[in-house]
């Protein structure tokens, strides 16, 4: 079993640590968390309550952390982790800085450790069966896509969040939602040479907005855009137009909620369709055992050091073009 701590015990914590309690793979040997109100839910998941994050990286039974803290703190605990000699796993973003990130990203490589992400959409099957049409270029050329991701689940957050701040949590839900889009844009297209972002406030009244859209063209030539709003019933959609196919994928699952199902329909003429239906899986379980796979030295971690930094170069440029409303070439 691999040692980890657990760095976070918030909304999106807690899911980690209700996973990481039956993995048989780790072995959680305490969760770190400052706010002395939820220390009781710790040790109601048979945890021990760490004081600090230095209590955790001292731990030599430690090989791992998990970082679900705030995104402001990343950078530094990405930093001391590597310091230590452990591997990370570091929820989205990565940083809120494209140089932060890039500076990340080598320190565990030269390290020889291994870096994971929370970008656990690229595990979800119905992606994994749109990404090996694209692949296998069934679709023909690649013309456009549309991607959204949507919902309320934070809307009773208050202005003393992090989550609603332009600080911690710029362009409206990009780093809640729309990260996870890019991840996906990337992992299918490549680099993105530009961007043009807008950001509105239509009902939270947050700092940060609730509504996100971004136009993006890629070095290869496609175009696609995306969307996320923080104020709204759930939505998850996936639209890739080719020009032998188009593929529309829909969601009514959550990564965070068991149950539900997606369904991909790939249209080739009116009279040519086909509609596949996949059950809801844990994809966040699906990557925290990809992270492990690639601590034990059994298969590489499915994220490329460039992917990594580039989705926070293009945060940084949809965070720019949505303040100065002017598009960005990357």
């Amino acid at each position: 079993m691999i040692g980890v701590a657990l760095v976070g015990f918030g909304w999106w914590g807690q899911h980690i640590g209700r996973r990481l309690v039956t993995d048989t793979a780790f072995d959680l040997r305490g969760i770190v968390e400052p706010a002395a109100g939820l220390h009781d839910r710790i040790r109601a998941l048979g945890v021990p309550v760490l004081v600090d994050y230095a209590a955790a990286l001292a731990d030599p039974a430690v090989q791992a952390v998990i970082l679900t803290s705030p995104n402001d703190l990343h950078d530094v605990q990405i930093a001391q982790a590597v310091a230590a000699g452990k591997h990370v796993f570091c929820e989205k973003p990565l940083s809120l800085s494209a140089a932060n990130a890039r500076q990340s990203v080598e320190a565990c490589r030269a390290a020889g450790l291994v870096l994971g992400i929370g970008h656990e959409r690229r595990f979800e099957p119905a992606i994994i069966a749109l990404r090996d049409l694209l692949d296998a270029g069934a679709l023909g050329t690649v013309m456009h896509t549309e991607m959204a991701f949507s919902h309320d689940k934070l809307i009773g957050l208050g202005p003393d969040s992090w989550r609603t701040t332009k600080a911690f949590a710029p362009a409206a839900g990009m780093t809640q939602m729309g990260i996870h889009l890019t991840d996906l844009l990337i992992a299918f297209y490549g680099p993105v040479a530009r961007l043009h972002a807008m950001t509105a406030s239509r009902s939270l009244g947050w700092e940060t907005g609730d509504v996100v859209t971004v136009q993006l063209q890629f070095r290869a030539g496609m175009t696609a855009t995306l969307q996320a709003i923080l104020h709204t019933p759930h939505f998850i959609r996936t639209h890739v137009f080719g020009s032998d196919m188009w593929v529309e994928i829909r969601n009514a699952t959550h990564p965070d909620t068991p149950g539900g199902q997606a369904t991909m329909e790939c249209y080739r003429s009116i009279d040519d369709t086909t509609t596949t239906v996949f059950d809801w899986t844990d994809s966040v379980s699906a990557n925290i055992a990809a992270f492990g796979a690639a601590i034990r030295g059994e298969a590489p971690y499915p994220y490329t050091d460039a992917e990594l930094i580039h989705n926070i170069e293009v945060l940084d440029a949809i965070v720019r073009s949505a303040d100065t409303g002017e598009a960005v070439t990357l």
